[in-house]
């Protein structure tokens, strides 16, 4: 298999076995359970993809690597937009609200975070506390102007949202690049770098 997979995408089949002999019981317990593992921004070597496991605690995160070959099922974040929730938590509802704007945006979008990991599963990693991670793929630029006009829509939803603009050169926070700084941090599997237009990448500087 090619390894195609991209940041937030949700893997299953990662063997338990195929962990370092350090990791925590929590990473083994989940893995055995069958949850998936999310795949994160990192170079990784030939046939393998970085990926993180979650666990029940914000604070479980182990990030590790897994055989291109072992991967039986992926789910990306757009195929999560129209999953049927039965939970009533502001996250949720904040999705509910915002979905017919993103669907007639003219833009792919997606659920990350908590809750695309819960709807893909339907392991209950949101609470009432918890925020709503959605991601945008823009191939093509987004200006500030309209990144600000999403940002107040966003801010109309009942929990805090957070939107990641995916370019083709890495991704980018809207609330980031919709504020004043002339350079916005744009992330990718090499690290990070200070960039003035996220879909320009001769723009990059150190």
């Amino acid at each position: 298999m090619v390894n195609t997979f991209e940041a937030h995408d949700l893997l299953w089949g990662m063997p338990p076995e195929r962990l370092p002999a350090n990791a925590p019981d929590w990473v083994l317990d989940a893995l055995a359970a069958g949850q998936p593992v999310v795949v994160r921004r990192a170079l990784s070597g030939q046939g393998l993809v970085a990926v993180g496991v979650r666990g029940r605690l914000r604070e479980q995160r182990y990030a590790t690597f897994m055989a291109v070959d072992a991967v039986q099922r992926c789910v990306k974040p757009e195929a999560l937009c129209q999953v049927p929730v039965d939970r009533d938590l502001p996250a949720l509802r904040a999705l509910d609200h915002l979905r017919p704007l993103l669907d007639d945006c003219g833009w792919v979008w997606g659920v990350s975070g908590s809750a695309g990991f819960e709807l893909a599963c339907g392991v209950q990693a949101l609470h009432e506390g918890s925020d709503l991670d959605l991601i945008m793929r823009t191939p093509q630029s987004l200006d500030r102007r309209q990144a600000q006009a999403w940002v107040k829509i966003l801010d109309s939803a009942m929990c805090p949202v957070d939107m990641q603009l995916q370019t083709p050169f890495g991704a980018v926070a809207l609330r980031e690049w919709a504020g004043s700084q002339r350079r916005v941090l744009l992330k990718n599997a090499s690290g990070a770098c200070l960039v003035a237009d996220p879909w320009q990448p001769l723009e990059h500087v150190a």
